[in-house]
């Protein structure tokens, strides 16, 4: 069967539209209680009832992000640029920021909590450590695997090293670079929502918590589905930035 732009676009709605169909006959079928498993209509009727909330909770949230994924950028970026760039940085760098990937971010806020104390520090700051290191690897790739032939021929036409990495490599990380931002910016989100649950005092994770603690699920899964959103637009948002300006690498999916 033939796939075609129109059913590529209205594909995402079709399924979104059936898990929801399938999750309301659930809840009513097996009459599930809404204070262990809201339904999608319960959850609607949150989002009625506490709109103003929810948008306040859901800007602030929003805008820690945003921050915390600002510096993740300037500094995956750089550090991104260096291990790339450096045989050895790569070799001194890498197995440390892997080990240091590997700790479970819970376990952080707790200390950046004693540090900084409760509200903006450890938002921002663990949505920087949690999204910062796809971006490092995925600029490191792009320049550590630049082809040795191709660097052979620059550097025979009078290229000095750096002009390498700035000209050819940097343009050529570009689609590594869009795909660790659409990774980094979703991982971002729950980060930022992790610290407002365990050391916040606004935002969509402290609404949540506050929910949760008083068993009021639908309004928590009011605030589930307003973090997928956010997400998911941003997401949206960097894919259609990446198309318009690394389309040289999307040739062969155009026109399925």
């Amino acid at each position: 069967m033939k796939i075609t732009r129109s059913m590529e676009r209205w594909s995402p709605l079709v399924v979104l539209a059936a898990v929801l169909l399938l999750w309301q006959a659930v809840v009513m079928l097996f009459g599930i209680p809404e204070f262990i498993f809201p339904s999608p209509t319960q959850i609607a009727q949150q989002f009625v009832e506490y709109s103003g909330p929810l948008v306040e909770a859901a800007w602030k949230t929003f805008w820690v992000t945003m921050l915390g994924f600002g510096i993740s950028i300037v500094v995956g970026v750089m550090l991104g640029f260096l291990i790339g760039s450096s045989r050895l940085a790569y070799t001194a760098l890498y197995p440390l920021m892997v080990a240091f990937n590997a700790v479970p971010k819970a376990a952080v806020v707790p200390i950046l909590v004693v540090w900084f104390g409760i509200g903006l520090g450890p938002g921002v700051l663990t949505a920087f450590l949690i999204s910062f290191f796809p971006i490092t690897v995925n600029i490191a790739t792009g320049l550590a695997t630049l082809e040795p032939e191709l660097e052979d021929v620059l550097r025979v036409l009078g290229a000095r090293r750096w002009d390498v990495l700035i000209k050819v490599g940097l343009p050529r990380s570009m689609p590594y670079f869009y795909g660790s931002l659409k990774i980094a910016i979703t991982l971002a989100f729950v980060g930022t929502v992790l610290a407002e649950m365990t050391a916040g005092d606004s935002g969509i994770g402290y609404l949540m918590q506050t929910a949760g603690s008083q068993q009021r699920m639908p309004l928590a899964f009011a605030g589930l589905v307003t973090i997928g959103a956010m997400a998911m637009a941003m997401y949206e948002l960097f894919s259609w930035v990446e198309k318009r300006t690394t389309g040289w690498a999307h040739r062969g999916s155009q026109g399925h």
